[in-house]
């Protein structure tokens, strides 16, 4: 079983969400037409590539979860959008897959091997291509304040060595001027949206399954006792069974 088998049927609907306003910023920002390609790598359940679908011609993910494959496989169909899909790695992909108007990249980035992929985007991005650095998460600038508790109980019940993964994959993310050291690619703009919605006592819990640290997979038989713990953390925070949740969405733009 891989790393996310045991997210993917919790994955598109409970990890905070890619606003539309935040895929028009992004299109507006690199020009993004029907006659532009995009190629979306660990695209899971396709939240990227087809946030971005209305915008260009050709699309494409790949990830090496069939589970999340399948996701992305019946969320496309759903939206009416032609989804190429490949199982697999970025380092993997084939030559002959051709070339890119842009390469999106939620937070995967950590979990690829830094040369191998540094040396697939050179061949993949295409001459005046972008590559697209993607996240959206809780703001952690107070206006979130059931969030550090929310985290902490994460973290108490992850097993140590995931939570420790999943701060070097923050730190990845943070950090990419030294990604792309010594590369032909270079942090340019970096795209902000910020938005504010109402989530539920119960989504909010279950989203902590979606983590790879605190998956149903990396908890076993403490699931269970994990969300009795977050749930119990939030209620005081809820009014009507809901909390109010301010999310930051960005995207690092990534050039020649």
């Amino acid at each position: 079983m891989g790393r996310f088998a045991s997210t993917a049927s919790l994955y598109e609907h409970l990890r905070p969400p890619y606003p539309s306003e935040f895929f028009r910023s992004v299109t507006r920002k690199l020009g993004l037409s029907k006659q532009s390609s995009l190629i979306d790598l660990g695209t899971g359940p396709g939240l990227l590539a087809l946030g971005f679908a209305p915008s260009v011609g050709r699309i494409v993910g790949v990830d090496p979860e069939p589970a999340m494959l399948d996701a992305a496989r019946r969320a496309a169909a759903r939206a009416g959008h032609a989804l190429t899909l490949i199982e697999g790695k970025a380092e993997t992909l084939a030559p002959d897959i051709g070339t890119f108007d842009v390469v999106t990249i939620g937070r995967a980035l950590h979990w690829m091997d830094r040369e191998s992929t540094l040396a697939r985007l050179d061949k993949l991005v295409a001459r005046e291509g972008a590559i697209a650095i993607c996240a959206s998460f809780s703001a952690t600038d107070g206006s979130n304040p059931w969030l550090d508790g929310y985290n902490e109980i994460r973290r108490r019940w992850s097993p140590a060595r995931l939570w420790e993964e999943a701060g070097r994959g923050t730190r990845t993310h943070r950090d990419l001027p030294a990604f792309f050291r010594d590369s032909a690619f270079r942090p340019t703009e970096l795209v902000t949206v910020e938005t504010s919605h109402s989530v539920s006592v119960e989504d909010l819990t279950r989203r902590t399954l979606t983590y790879s640290s605190s998956s149903p997979e990396a908890l076993g038989d403490n699931v269970e006792a994990m969300l009795k713990d977050v749930g119990k953390h939030l209620v005081p925070f809820s009014r009507d069974g809901t909390i109010a949740e301010t999310i930051v969405s960005t995207a690092q733009i990534v050039k020649r």
